[in-house]
């Protein structure tokens, strides 16, 4: 596919190497030229490559919300955005991609464990996530129960997919790895969205938009 998504630079992983040693707006302001250049332009980029596929990018600000936070530190420590269900974020650790669902509301969540319960949508659920693992993609929950969710038996077959809160189909590179470097990053990237199709659909199609507040 025709690319104009550059890679991303040892500068890049750089700035954030040195963001996390000194989270500061001093530190931001004298390498601002950087994370235009070598951490903003690309990933716009990205998302230009991935947007006729994939749906309009919506890049993250870099300043956290502190209010409510006892970590003080200014700057988020990545570069996250959105693209339809899918998400993308590069940092000094690497690159991570995937989609599904995150941060659901009370009623999304009840759906998502009435589905997983479910003797005809739970299997199915189980298949997608077998196939995606066995591609070397990532299934995973931000948030999980400790234990079985009320109403829902320790012993169900599907207690472990009961227990989380969301669900999301990630993968992840370290930044030793070579073609993060070049544009072929893009195809890693569609790769891993494509494979994630079936499970953004049985969430489509079982959990579904929130009436009330919340977000997918």
């Amino acid at each position: 596919m025709g690319t104009t998504f550059p890679g991303w630079s040892e500068r890049a992983s750089d700035f954030y190497v040195g963001l996390e040693a000194d989270n500061s707006k001093n530190y931001w302001t004298r390498n601002r030229a950087v994370y235009d250049t070598e951490v903003l332009a690309p990933m716009r980029a990205l998302l230009d490559d991935l947007s006729a596929e994939f749906g309009e990018g919506r890049i993250f600000r870099p300043n956290r919300d502190i209010r409510f936070s006892a970590d003080k530190s200014p700057y988020k420590t990545s570069i996250g955005a959105m693209l339809g269900q899918g998400h993308v974020e590069f940092s000094a650790r690497g690159l991570g991609t995937g989609a599904g669902c995150h941060m659901l509301a009370s009623d999304q969540l009840t759906r998502l464990r009435a589905a997983v319960a479910d003797d005809a949508t739970g299997p199915r659920l189980e298949a997608i996530i077998g196939d995606l693992e066995a591609s070397g993609i990532d299934v995973t929950s931000h948030d999980r129960l400790a234990t079985a969710p009320r109403g829902y038996a320790k012993d169900h077959p599907r207690i472990e997919l009961l227990r989380n809160k969301d669900l999301v189909a990630r993968k992840h590179w370290d930044p030793t790895t070579p073609w993060l470097r070049s544009p072929e990053t893009v195809d890693h990237v569609v790769a891993v969205l494509r494979a994630a199709r079936p499970l953004v659909q049985w969430l489509d199609e079982n959990v579904g938009p929130t009436a009330t507040e919340g977000r997918r």
